[in-house]
């Protein structure tokens, strides 16, 4: 199923506080076929997901200013409208005890910094194209 296949095109939620990480970001979301929603810290993160479930994915920073993304995705993963939204977290930090946090916090994918357009994009595909297949299986 592509992103636009089914009425507009699904939202991803990217919160980054490196402003040059956020563009190419929202760059290769937008190029994929998506909708960025992108915000620069963890809190802003927070106060869109209060008001506004309707995002297909999010792709998290592990470390920002204000909240963490691994405190967002603990913060999503209390609420039932937010439990479905699969998470992506990047971070330039190379201990593997932050990949088994986010992990253990309910992230989905693990992206470490630097990765490649193609690497972000085929990690968007697999998880919207894993969880469209859970809605219609629901």
């Amino acid at each position: 199923m592509s992103p636009t296949s089914v009425g507009a095109p699904q939202r991803i939620l990217v919160a980054d506080d490196d402003p040059v990480v956020r563009r190419l970001v929202t760059s290769v979301v937008r190029r994929a076929g998506y909708t960025p929603v992108a915000v620069e810290n963890g809190r802003e993160a927070i106060r869109i997901l209060q008001t506004d479930a309707g995002f297909g994915a999010a792709v998290f920073d592990m470390v920002m200013p204000h909240l963490e993304g691994i405190d967002i995705i603990r913060h999503m993963r209390t609420e039932k409208r937010l439990m479905r939204i699969p998470v992506i977290m990047m971070t330039s930090e190379t201990e593997l005890k932050l990949m088994k946090d986010s992990f253990a916090a309910g992230a989905t994918l693990f992206l470490p910094k630097p990765f490649t357009a193609v690497q972000l994009q085929s990690s968007l595909g697999m998880l919207l194209n894993k969880s469209g297949a859970n809605r219609q299986a629901a």
